[in-house]
């Protein structure tokens, strides 16, 4: 039973995942602090009742303040890239930033911490089967600087759960509304919806609807065992499929041009070397591409059994995506 001097933290909550979870426990009747980067963008969690505090993961010293008084934390928040100019201001953010919040938070006297991992820092299996908590992860398949990150920062948090009560969870790709910026899956459901979409690298993903990944957070608070990791993901589809059923709800033509991965390294290495001089994302890189050839394929078992985590269709996340990009005047 909650208290109403109870306050519940999330880090995070101006991104995508992070804004669900707030919503989620709003509902539930958590008193809320929200922290957030000064001058962050701030409308994804724009009409929750909550406090917000001013704190930075970079800034170590700005971390006290901001979960004193907490019962829980939720943290959410990472430096998600695909491509960074500096893997080194990733890892401070992702580890030492992570590592810094959680001792806080158990000087604090935080009661029970919910870390927000990836499956980016899980194995992947040789045949393309569906992976678990217990794949073995190789290092050679932790490709870019966002994986390696996370990978190192869930080591970490694993060797804080033996101090304090931590309980980790691995979302995959989420998909559906409140996408404000868009996250790059949300920007291709965008693109394929406007027809922007000729052709694709058919790899593998596993697709869940952003508010049951929100739900499966709450879930991990509530059962879910100390030290332990859970995956909470949806459906595996490849990624024409994914493109096929997003243009089937949006009365499109789906792409019918797959593209082979090896053409593309020669285009993939020069846009990274004009993104070094520009400083602007590259729309490709050559370690996108060499993820490309793995399937990124999941299964949520464990979440199901001991949480009792039930996500939706990925096809449900698609069709909360489409209503709100349309609301938003972002679908044509």
């Amino acid at each position: 039973m909650l208290s109403r001097s109870d306050i519940t933290l999330i880090t995070g909550a101006t991104g995508f995942v992070g804004a669900a979870v707030a919503r989620n426990l709003a509902a539930k009747g958590h008193r809320l602090r929200l922290m957030a980067r000064a001058g962050s963008d701030r409308r994804n969690f724009a009409g929750i009742e909550a406090e917000v505090v001013e704190a930075d993961l970079s800034a170590p010293e700005s971390l006290p303040a901001a979960v004193a008084g907490c019962r829980y934390l939720f943290h959410v928040a990472a430096d998600y890239r695909l491509w960074v100019p500096d893997p080194a201001a990733m890892r401070r953010t992702n580890i030492d930033g992570s590592i810094a919040l959680l001792r806080a938070a158990q000087a604090a006297g935080v009661e029970r911490s919910v870390y927000t991992s990836s499956v980016a820092a899980l194995g992947l299996t040789l045949d393309g089967t569906p992976a678990d908590e217990t794949t073995p992860v190789q290092r050679s398949h932790l490709i870019g600087a966002y994986k390696r990150s996370k990978y190192d920062a869930e080591q970490a948090v694993r060797a804080l759960s033996a101090e304090q009560d931590i309980v980790i969870v691995n979302p995959s790709t989420p998909v559906g509304p409140g996408d404000v910026k868009p996250t790059p899956t949300g920007q291709m459901v965008l693109d394929a919806a406007n027809g922007r979409m000729p052709a694709f690298v058919d790899t593998g993903l596993n697709i869940v609807h952003v508010d049951d990944c929100a739900e499966g957070h709450v879930l991990a608070m509530q059962a879910g065992r100390r030290g332990e990791a859970y995956i909470l993901g949806g459906d595996d589809m490849m990624l024409g499929a994914f493109f096929a059923e997003i243009c089937r709800q949006a009365q499109r033509k789906p792409p019918k041009i797959r593209l082979p991965i090896a053409p593309l390294v020669p285009l993939a290495w020069l846009l990274e070397r004009v993104a070094g001089v520009t400083g602007k994302t590259p729309l490709m890189t050559t370690e996108i591409l060499k993820m490309a050839h793995k399937k990124m394929f999941f299964r949520s078992t464990k979440a199901i059994w001991e949480l009792n985590y039930a996500p939706r269709p990925a096809a449900a996340a698609i069709a909360g995506a489409l209503d709100y990009f349309t609301a938003q005047g972002l679908i044509k």
